[in-house]
């Protein structure tokens, strides 16, 4: 295996840019951990990983390892830095069976045609995952906006305040969380999976086509649950009654949404076609 390097090449007063290469075999596992600035991952060649970094001062500087099929990438501050001269810009292309791990405290991370494992950890910045399938996705934030678009695979999202918003989202599991944000999803429930929606003061609302194959179980403790299906009832695990809860099914009822708040609105709406 053999790595390439070709640093230095300034783009401006302040700004570096460093590219790196990595050859790699299959399933490769990729670590980046840049604290400040935003992280593009997106589906390249195979056996191939292409890293272009810019650099936004001379106050950060890339550490950069590769140990059989891993490579791990990590920008620090040098002395002097802070969070704005550390800035780093990174553009990375990656093999589309790769597994991946991306991490930064305020930068946006974007993910995209992937099909291995993606785990995310951000804390202020947008975290957008677009068209990936197959591998686990969890993803992990603060405060900033969570959104995924057509995934398909196992899903885990954790927000304390940020919003989350799907469209076409599917998997034997999807399972979300937020403590005050909101979540959004639009899609068909498809796949026969566990879906749950869970938050504290944060509304739900989930948009599914009127064929939507769904056994349903929604509460708010102190919210109001409302349903635009006329939905087959069904024993539910707590008394349902009033405008705070409601269990049924609709179809064949293949997949399981739960849908859970303590004082969050809940809405299940049909799309409008």
């Amino acid at each position: 295996m053999t790595v390439m390097m070709l640093a230095g090449a300034s783009l401006c007063a302040e700004n570096i840019r460093k590219d790196l290469h990595f050859k790699v075999g299959k399933h490769p596992t990729i670590s980046i951990n840049n604290p400040y600035g935003p992280v593009v991952v997106k589906a390249g060649a195979a056996h191939e990983i292409s890293v272009t970094a810019i650099l936004h001062s001379d106050k950060v500087e890339l550490d950069q390892s590769k140990s059989r099929n891993r490579v791990d990438i990590v920008s620090h501050l040098l002395p002097g830095g802070d969070a704005s001269s550390g800035i780093v810009e990174y553009e990375i292309l990656v093999p589309p069976d790769a597994n991946l791990t991306l991490h930064s405290d305020n930068g946006r991370i974007h993910a995209e045609k992937l099909q291995g494992d993606l785990t995310v950890v951000g804390n202020s910045g947008a975290i957008e995952v677009v068209d990936c399938s197959g591998g686990h996705v969890r993803l992990r934030t603060l405060t900033g906006p969570v959104s995924l678009s057509n995934v398909h695979g196992d899903v885990e999202v954790m927000s304390v305040s940020g919003d989350i918003v799907m469209s076409a989202v599917t998997g034997s599991t999807v399972a979300v969380n937020s403590n005050t944000g909101k979540i959004e999803y639009q899609g068909d429930f498809a796949g026969e999976g566990e879906y749950a929606f869970t938050s504290h003061t944060g509304n739900i609302e989930a948009v599914a086509p009127a064929y939507a194959s769904i056994d349903v179980l929604a509460r708010s403790t102190n919210g109001i649950v409302q349903s635009d299906f006329s939905l087959e009832p069904k024993h539910a695990p707590f008394l349902v009654r009033g405008a705070n809860s409601l269990s049924g099914t609709l179809g064949k009822a293949a997949s399981s949404v739960r849908l859970f708040s303590f004082s969050g609105k809940i809405r299940l709406k049909k799309r409008q076609n």
